[in-house]
């Protein structure tokens, strides 16, 4: 009596399960970056209630069970003095109003500042940091950043340079839970935004590169240098 053949089902192949997985990855990708583009869209007329940034300096006090206090107020721009307007311009981008989101010239001085061992800023711009803040954090990577890339002409097209700056201003980290020009002030200077002086607001923009590490009178050589860049510009 002769058995009849065992019938196997044949495994799909690895490469089907392969281009499913990265077919659901880009789908997921896709909408992430949706999500933010109507973020950014919507940021056109509503303050953000928090920020990524903010989000991780809870979480990071939370872990490590410290203490957190977070000094957080959004002001209109035109209550934000124009002398700490201009330093953090003349600090963080100094080509902000020339260029479209991305400036390759001040790139390629950072990249040969690091090679000689000094720097007052990055590459970056105000848009790429505001969009860092927002949406990613303080962490660094190749994935973040082209993520971060691809938002940087959303938020320029959508939200156009004074709203840009308006926005950077206030969530940008000022020093341990302290978030924001008009918060910044009142910390390090009992005084509103809007009647911050020159002096005082060269010191505030110096140490924005590292905010947890520098204080205001603490940066007499970077402050220096953005009164010069301040002076040469007619601010």
């Amino acid at each position: 009596m002769s058995e009849n053949p065992e019938i196997r089902a044949e495994p799909p192949p690895r490469s089907n399960s392969l281009r499913s997985a990265v077919r659901w990855l880009a789908i997921a990708a896709a909408a992430l970056w949706s999500l933010g583009a109507l973020a950014i869209v919507a940021a056109r007329w509503i303050d953000p209630p928090t920020t990524a940034v903010h989000m991780e300096r809870r979480l990071q006090a939370w872990i490590h069970g410290k203490p957190y206090h977070e000094r957080y107020e959004f002001v209109p721009l035109s209550q934000i003095s124009p002398n700490l307007q201009h330093a953090v311009i003349a600090a963080e981008d100094e080509r902000f109003y020339q260029h479209h989101g991305f400036d390759w010239h001040a790139i390629e001085i950072a990249a040969q500042d690091d090679a000689e061992g000094g720097r007052i800023r990055g590459g970056s711009t105000i848009t790429q940091q505001l969009v860092k803040n927002l949406f990613f954090g303080t962490g660094r990577s190749i994935l973040r950043k082209g993520a971060e890339a691809s938002l940087v002409p959303v938020a320029e097209f959508v939200l156009g340079k004074r709203r840009i700056l308006e926005l950077y201003l206030n969530v940008v980290e000022w020093g341990p839970g302290v978030y924001g020009a008009e918060s910044a002030c009142e910390y390090y200077y009992r005084t509103p935004a809007r009647d911050v002086g020159r002096q005082q607001s060269a010191q505030l923009a110096a140490i924005l590169p590292l905010p947890l590490k520098r204080r205001p009178d603490h940066m007499q050589h970077y402050t220096d240098i953005i009164l010069e860049r301040m002076s040469q510009r007619g601010w």
